[in-house]
């Protein structure tokens, strides 16, 4: 994909050969020559990688695939609030019975209930698919389209681009998670009634602790996120085709799932990175469960240590010849 948004101008004006000891050269072009004639080196400065950081950040937000896909998941929760809307006329208490997906019966009771089942309906396939797509094209998508080693001769070298990136795909998880909880906070507002919530464990608190609670578990879904992050951007090290690191992604993600299904796999199930995504609701308890929280943490924790680490190896290694 082209890099036209921005952060061009100072990426390509200033050329350099890679980490491993290479020589530096000037805005202009021009190598640095001391006064004793020997070409000098220059280390990046720290406004220089501040500067590459917001530009991958500003050119991945500002990308029309990245802003449908946020118009998409911002999209979920109209259509969820619509419909119970729709089923419940009147706009009162919710049918009960627990028959369909987390918090769907408390809407009619409380509009902020839209954020919590918003949020439950997106994580498993829709949030994870959004990131995967963006994580997957990270690195690949720049090989593709022969910009990448462009990229590469900027005095800052692979590894902190390589973190640039992953930065940037983190920003996209918190951004992503935050359109579905303005859309649903924004949608339970306009067709249910707001007051005190009534958490999981049966006591109520203020709305005013319920909006916390509600940015909480925001927070809680993204780092969710962060493990499927630093799996995409693995793959995306691995080939020069965005759609095929995309769709790898995607389907690893969807291969997982299906292995938390099946329960002959319960020995493998405990270090998927999908097995505790929905803990975030425990955050509703009062007094917050926390067991189950920090095992979600830890996992994704993991996942993005020996991935993130995984995708250092080889893109520091990797030959770039796009």
């Amino acid at each position: 994909m082209s890099r036209a948004e921005t952060g061009g101008t100072s990426r390509a004006g200033t050329e350099s050969a890679n980490e491993s000891g290479a020589v530096g050269v000037d805005a202009a072009g021009r190598g640095a020559e001391g006064a004793s004639g020997v070409l000098a080196v220059r280390a990046p400065s720290g406004l220089w990688a501040l500067g590459l950081f917001r530009s991958e950040l500003v050119t991945v937000l500002r990308r029309w695939r990245t802003l449908a896909l946020l118009g998409v998941l911002a999209a979920v929760p109209v259509l969820i609030g619509i419909a119970v809307r729709i089923e419940t006329p009147g706009g009162g208490g919710g049918r009960g019975g627990g028959g369909g997906p987390a918090f769907i019966e408390q809407i009619t009771n409380n509009g902020l209930f839209l954020v919590f089942a918003s949020l439950a309906a997106t994580l498993p396939v829709f949030l994870p698919m959004a990131v995967g797509v963006v994580a997957g094209d990270a690195v690949a998508g720049e090989a593709s389209s022969g910009t990448l080693r462009y990229l590469l001769v900027a005095p800052a070298g692979r590894t902190r681009l390589l973190l640039a990136k992953y930065v940037s795909v983190l920003a996209f998880c918190l951004t992503a998670t935050l359109a579905v909880a303005l859309s649903a906070l924004a949608v339970g507002a306009l067709l249910f009634p707001l007051g005190d919530v009534t958490t999981i464990s049966g006591t109520q608190i203020s709305f005013a602790d319920g909006l916390l609670r509600a940015l909480a578990i925001a927070v809680v879904v993204a780092a969710s996120l962060t493990g499927i992050a630093a799996l995409g951007l693995f793959i995306s090290t691995l080939t020069n085709s965005g759609i095929a690191a995309m769709a790898s992604t995607v389907g690893l993600l969807i291969t997982v799932q299906i292995l938390g299904q099946i329960p002959q796999l319960h020995a493998i199930q405990p270090y998927l990175f999908t097995r505790y995504w929905l803990s975030f609701a425990d955050v509703l308890r009062e007094p917050v469960y926390w067991d189950q929280l920090v095992k979600n943490f830890e996992l994704q924790a993991l996942y993005v240590a020996v991935f993130g680490s995984a995708a250092w190896a080889r893109f520091t290694t990797k030959d770039i010849t796009a």
